[in-house]
């Protein structure tokens, strides 16, 4: 029986850090994908060069670290307290709505300049349906911040409504990210195995934060 109880701890002590290190892989993933993108579109010889590196910064990395703000193995905060997370969380989200839509505006502008039609592929009208998630689910968050003053569901509910609202929204991203790396503009430059290399760089994060969520899920789930 000891040696049940000891190999049982040992069983959970592991799992506890290999999925800490799946954090810390996922960190690394987005930080390095932003940086990449960023290099490659050389932001200022146009306006397009801009949209990639403001839609990286927003999704990637802003939006990917406001989620993984309240990862219990992961997070780069561990020791703040939660109302301090909760703040961190909202100043990500607010700063990946601001990059997303500089990013739009930026893309509209070097098709206007270039006199080209707007949102004729999959990943334009994807991207512009992802920043008006983001914009519901920043509303969403509002309503959690302020339950006395908007006529909103019961507190508990409301958190589990936030928490798949905010999985569908990340999926969303990560569509939006993978037509990305499809577009002419990406592929003219990176092929082969390097371009599955960046595909894995947006995968990996995006499993583990359907991890994260869904393990969060079911916890809300049996407290509703």
């Amino acid at each position: 029986m000891p040696g049940d109880v000891a190999a049982s701890w040992r069983t959970r002590r592991g799992l506890r850090w290999l999925l800490r290190g799946c954090r810390v892989l996922a960190h690394l993933a987005l930080l390095g994908m932003t940086c990449f993108l960023s290099l490659l579109s050389r932001p200022g010889t146009s306006l397009f060069s801009w949209h990639p590196v403001f839609m990286s910064v927003a999704f990637c990395l802003c939006l990917t670290e406001a989620i993984l703000i309240f990862s219990p193995e992961g997070t780069l905060f561990c020791s703040c307290s939660h109302k301090m997370k909760v703040l961190l969380h909202w100043t990500a989200q607010i700063v990946a709505l601001m990059a997303a839509t500089l990013g739009l505006a930026y893309i509209v502008s070097s098709k206007n300049q270039s006199e080209l039609p707007h949102f004729v592929s999959w990943h334009s009208v994807l991207g512009l349906l992802t920043l008006l998630a983001m914009c519901g689910q920043i509303l969403c968050g509002l309503c959690l911040q302020f339950p006395q003053l908007l006529r909103t569901p019961p507190v508990a509910q409301l958190h589990l409504y936030h928490t798949i609202y905010g999985l569908i929204v990340y999926l969303l991203v990560t569509f939006t990210m993978v037509l990305g790396i499809h577009s002419d503009w990406f592929q003219a430059q990176i092929k082969g195995v390097a371009w599955y290399y960046c595909l894995g760089l947006l995968i990996c994060p995006a499993l583990i934060i359907m991890n994260q969520i869904s393990r969060s899920y079911l916890q809300k789930r049996l407290h509703v």
